[in-house]
């Protein structure tokens, strides 16, 4: 480096001068410039010009690319230089060394061949105010001072050249050439010919290199001091995307982070979801692919961004629509079907009401899961089914955090996430078999999603940010109420659908049951048909349930008995009748041999409450001589145990009003057995049947052929309301009863039973035990006791 432009001043510059152009390359006065020539005509002009005055003008092109001798291709200021040394190097290139000189202005071209030559004119430098260049130039050496302080590509010496120059413009010059930046900036430096202006720039393009420097320093630190050696590569990512952040610049994403915002912009997620998916983002920009933690971000990134936060499919509101899609689908379910009517039409007029929380309650195979679907249909919505049998850890609903290896949200979100709508009608099959021990209550983790007041904050551990749950149209199903906590019970609204009546079976079959099995096995209506009285021969003498599962296990095995003879060569037309059952699903199964059963005395019939429907059982009771114990088997409860007991005072209460020897109880055991002794049967509801038998055993006349009945009963012969009536009753028809005694403050129940039912049937209701009696065995009414006048 020079430190004095006074020589150079002194020095004469030819008006005409050959025309060197650089690319990407800005020159300034005083400096030593090495270049390596390479094109063929600027060699020439290297060669011709250091054989007379040496001197030569240097412009820089705008494009470094480009290859051009035009001046309107180059910037409109340059440098005049003279050349100090030169190499030829054998590949025919040169390097020379040129000292530059002074600025310059291009005024013509007037010379283009072997090489340009330019008319020049010449520029000085404008002073400009000494009071306010000398507070800047000094600015700028202490400036320098700390730029050399701070980069490592400096030598420490240049500083000492720096605060030995006295001319600003120097100073300026000197500083501009020897700095990294731009070469647009390097130009507007040099065409600043206003030492004051020129400085000012300067100082401002220093105090920028110098916070980029020490930002870069700091970055560095940090970075360092927090990995070790095995991450040397992500270290360096670090640095320079640290580095370009700072200088906003942004680096080329790599495609998928670029896919992943682009995702996170456009989906529709909460503003929560949406910090929580940026943040995670970020993280990922940052760290090196192969990180263990990289797939872990990515993975939860791909659940974040697939979730549907903000898609809905439109409900389908045509009420009559839906009705008849819900009536082509399934036959019955009045009830049912009044409910989702009314939730279609409630939407129609508040669009924005919420999802109710069904929950489906009834026997097994009367339709429940089927049902979700078709109600699915009708709204237009996609469905998803869950089934919660056997589930024991809370996190099946709640998920993981992510934290854990392996982790997953809850089996909610992964089916919301399925459905691609964030309202699909959501299925949770069998609700009440839900597990809990000591791995967790999935039950509580369902308290949150099935409550219309707080499940549009659903929150899944994987996810960590809520989920609007609301829109959902959950329906679960159950067979019985007894095992699901009473919270969660107390949050759906229950829709019991209970049995069906033969009726309504028959219908089943010929309008669902049959078509769908014969097409199943390959078959159609010409070919096999079944006769309205061959589908009532299969239900009641092949099936005993309150469904129809078994009643189309039974159709398909028809089917298939046929189907084989139709590949056997026998393809005439089959209508199956009652007669050719036997061929096809054997013999008989069940019997109703009641004429059989209550034909002595001392056995009666009751009506039983079971998971899969109403049923009948008998009750025998027999005595033998003994000391008057009660003897009481067949695999009853506490409840039924102690039912017997009441019923048993009762008749000794009783005793001389029913025409009972007392000596009868002192010197006979009386045993009690309700058959098929490997069930377990417990419950109050039996308490006038094992009365009445007791009572037909000790009179000996025989219950009315014919007859069952059901209700608790106290010791003063009340008889009290029971629960399951409706399926009693059925099951009572199933079995061929003709008449019903029930508690009389179970009549309203009756409403539920099918109309067609109760028109086969006559029912008794009583208050007392001793109405019980009159009707079952023609007993005169007994005085009950507590009735009994008291004596003085």
């Amino acid at each position: 480096m020079n430190n004095s432009p006074s020589d150079h001043d002194k020095t004469v510059v030819p008006e005409n001068l050959p025309l060197l152009m650089l690319p990407g390359q800005v020159v300034f006065p005083m400096a030593l410039v090495p270049l390596r020539i390479t094109n063929k005509m600027d060699v020439r002009l290297i060669d011709e010009t250091v054989m007379g005055h040496r001197m030569l003008a240097m412009l820089t092109l705008k494009d470094p690319e480009q290859e051009s001798h035009e001046l309107e291709d180059a910037y409109g200021v340059g440098c005049v230089g003279r050349i100090m040394q030169l190499q030829h190097v054998p590949e025919g290139h040169v390097n020379v060394v040129i000292q530059t000189l002074k600025r310059f202005r291009p005024v013509s071209i007037i010379q283009h061949e072997p090489y340009p030559v330019v008319k020049i004119e010449t520029l000085e430098d404008i002073p400009g105010d000494p009071e306010a260049v000398a507070p800047l130039a000094t600015t700028v050496k202490r400036q320098m001072s700390r730029l050399i302080e701070l980069s490592p590509d400096i030598p420490e010496g240049a500083s000492g050249i720096v605060q030995n120059i006295e001319d600003a413009g120097f100073l300026a010059d000197l500083v501009a050439g020897n700095l990294n930046i731009s070469t647009e900036e390097k130009q507007e430096l040099l065409e600043a010919l206003d030492k004051h202006e020129r400085l000012d720039l300067l100082v401002k393009v220093l105090a920028r290199e110098i916070e980029l420097l020490e930002v870069s320093n700091k970055i560095q630190s940090d970075v360092k001091s927090s990995i070790d050696k095995g991450q040397r590569e992500f270290f360096l990512r670090q640095q320079m995307k640290a580095i370009q952040d700072e200088l906003g610049e942004s680096e080329t994403q790599r495609p998928e982070i670029a896919e992943y915002r682009e995702k996170i912009e456009t989906i529709g997620m909460t503003e929560e979801a949406r910090k929580e998916a940026e943040r995670e983002l970020t993280r990922l920009e940052q760290m090196n692919e192969a990180s263990a933690e990289y797939h872990v971000i990515t993975t939860y990134l791909d659940w974040m961004t697939e979730l549907p936060w903000s898609k809905i499919t439109e409900d389908q509101l045509d009420v009559e629509r839906a009705e008849s899609i819900l009536n082509e689908d399934h036959y019955g379910l009045q009830k049912v079907k009044k409910r989702i009517l009314e939730y279609l039409a409630v939407r129609k007029l508040k669009p924005d009401v919420g999802g109710p929380i069904l929950c489906f309650v009834g026997p097994p195979g009367v339709g429940k899961t089927s049902l979700g679907r078709s109600i699915a249909r009708a709204l237009d919505r996609k469905f998803v089914r869950m089934s919660l049998g056997g589930m024991h850890d809370e996190a099946e609903i709640r998920g993981h955090r992510k934290t854990y290896v392996g982790a997953l949200p809850g089996r909610i979100v992964q089916n919301i996430r399925k459905a691609g709508s964030r309202n699909p009608v959501f299925m949770l099959d069998e609700i009440d078999k839900v597990g809990a021990d000591f791995r967790g209550d999935p039950s509580s983790a369902l308290l949150e999603v099935l409550d219309p007041a707080q499940n549009d904050t659903f929150t899944d551990l994987y996810l960590g940010t809520p989920f609007d749950l609301s829109r959902v149209l959950f329906i679960a199903t159950a067979n019985v109420l007894d095992t699901i906590p009473w919270a969660l019970r107390d949050r759906m609204e229950v829709i019991e659908i209970r049995g069906y009546t033969v009726e309504e079976k028959v219908e089943i079959a010929r309008k669902y049951l049959v078509p769908r099995q014969v097409d199943a096995h390959g078959l159609s209506e010409e070919t096999l048909s079944f006769s309205i009285s061959t589908l009532r021969t299969i239900i009641s003498n092949y099936t005993r349930e309150a469904g129809v599962r078994n009643l189309e296990r039974e159709i398909a095995n028809v089917c298939r008995g046929v189907a084989r003879e139709y590949a056997q060569g026998k393809t005439e037309a089959r209508v199956i009748k009652p007669e050719d059952l036997r061929n096809y699903l054997g013999r008989q199964k069940f019997f109703y041999d009641l004429a059989e059963r209550t034909s002595i005395p001392g056995v009666a019939t009751g009506l039983a409450w079971t998971p899969t429907g109403g049923d009948i059982l008998f009750i025998e009771a027999s005595r033998m001589p003994g000391k008057g114990n009660l003897i009481l088997t067949g695999q009853l409860g506490d409840v039924m145990k102690e039912s017997a007991q009441a019923c048993l005072s009762y008749v000794r209460a009783n005793a001389d009003t029913l025409k009972i020897p007392v000596e009868v109880f002192e010197k006979t055991d009386i045993h009690v057995h309700v058959p098929a002794g490997a069930v377990p049967k417990d419950g109050p509801s039996a308490g006038i049947t094992l009365l009445t038998a007791m009572v037909s055993l000790l009179t000996g006349k025989r219950v009315k052929n014919g007859l069952a009945m059901t209700g608790e009963i106290t010791l003063r012969g009340l008889v009290l309301p029971v629960g399951g009536i409706k399926e009693k009753v059925l099951g009572a028809s199933r079995a061929g009863i003709k008449e019903v005694i029930l508690p009389e403050r179970s009549e309203e129940e009756l409403e539920d039973v099918p109309q067609s039912v109760k028109r086969k049937m006559k029912f008794h209701f009583v208050k007392q035990m001793s109405e019980v009696l009159e009707i079952a065995i023609g007993v005169a009414k007994p005085q009950e006791v507590g009735a009994r006048p008291v004596s003085p």
